[in-house]
């Protein structure tokens, strides 16, 4: 199974708020070829690390695709700037971040090639955020880590207490 996390705290000029921008992302990537098999809610989570910036809305896909790792991640990255990404300070407000989160189990560690890009998988900072281990349990509730071998429900309560994040109501997602 592949798995992408899905987040954004601005709004795009296109879509509008995260909770429109989202799913126009998830259908921008079934529009190329990318099958979107799955979906998570959506969560809204307080930013990481603790700011005054607008809090996000977060989910989790899985997706089929004939692409390697390094295209897919290459595609997710110009899906990005499509929306309007603009890549400057770590933990930035941002109008859609998307990140390989698992591709089939596989388990890799690349220096960054020609293009600039270091992929890692399973993706190295997913286990410690409840924004993507919540929604991730929706879409793969069977999930286990490829290198801890940890199921889902076990990374969550290593969490601890979890109180910046929780599901969109209804009357949240449709704006």
């Amino acid at each position: 199974m592949i798995l992408i996390g899905l987040g954004a705290n601005l709004p795009s000029r296109r879509f509008g708020p995260p909770e429109r921008t989202l799913p126009a992302v998830l259908d921008q990537l079934d529009a190329s070829g990318i099958a979107v098999t799955a979906r998570s809610r959506w969560y809204k989570s307080a930013p990481v690390p603790v700011s005054d910036d607008p809090w996000y809305v977060n989910g989790v896909a899985a997706l089929e695709t004939l692409l390697s790792p390094s295209a897919l991640l290459t595609r997710l990255l110009e899906v990005e700037m499509e929306f309007g990404r603009q890549r400057g300070l770590p933990n930035a407000p941002r109008t859609v971040d998307l990140d390989l989160l698992d591709y089939n189990g596989k388990v890799l560690n690349t220096a960054a090639g020609r293009n600039g890009l270091a992929l890692s998988l399973p993706h190295p900072r997913m286990i410690g955020r409840a924004f993507v281990l919540f929604p991730l349990r929706d879409v793969a509730p069977a999930w286990k880590h490829p290198v801890t071998g940890e199921s889902i429900d076990t990374l969550i309560t290593g969490l601890g207490p979890v109180a910046d994040v929780e599901p969109l109501t209804s009357q949240e997602e449709a704006g």
